[in-house]
């Protein structure tokens, strides 16, 4: 640890006055530069983890809202789609299993839910492949989201 040269105060490699007695620290080094957190990330590793089953909504947010994938319109589509089927699987637990508890009991929201999840398997799968799949009404949403930002 270095010492100012005037008081002996203890200070860092990156202090340029001693906190104590001001004295300008000679040793003074910049600081490093930030790095993005997400130059290590391929834009397809990006594209499958929206698919993620569950917390691949996170992901989802995450790049769209980078300035690395900002200009990226398949991470980003791919991106969009993850989380309007996010939201399908959101409703499906939050409206129509409910529903389901109180008419006759059919296990539609279990058949909902096992498509959803067919659904984020496949796109992972398409998504490795380099792939733009759209989906029947997913996609088309991903797309106009995509074309408006």
């Amino acid at each position: 640890m270095p010492f100012c040269t005037q008081c002996g105060n203890p200070v860092t490699g990156y202090d340029q006055f001693c906190w104590r007695c001001g004295t300008r620290q000679p040793s003074y080094t910049a600081p490093p530069p930030i790095q993005d957190p997400l130059t290590g990330i391929s834009p397809r590793t990006a594209s499958v983890l929206s698919y993620v089953p569950g917390i691949g909504w996170i992901a989802c947010i995450i790049w769209l809202a980078s300035d690395r994938f900002r200009q990226n319109r398949t991470v980003r589509f791919h991106a969009f789609q993850g989380l309007y089927l996010f939201v399908a699987w959101l409703m499906n637990a939050w409206v129509v299993r409910p529903l389901c508890y109180l008419g006759p009991h059919l296990p539609f929201d279990k058949m909902l839910s096992l498509a959803v999840i067919i659904m984020w398997v496949f796109m992972m799968i398409k998504a490795s492949h380099d792939e733009a799949y759209s989906l029947p009404l997913f996609g088309e949403l991903a797309q106009r989201s995509v074309a408006e930002s």
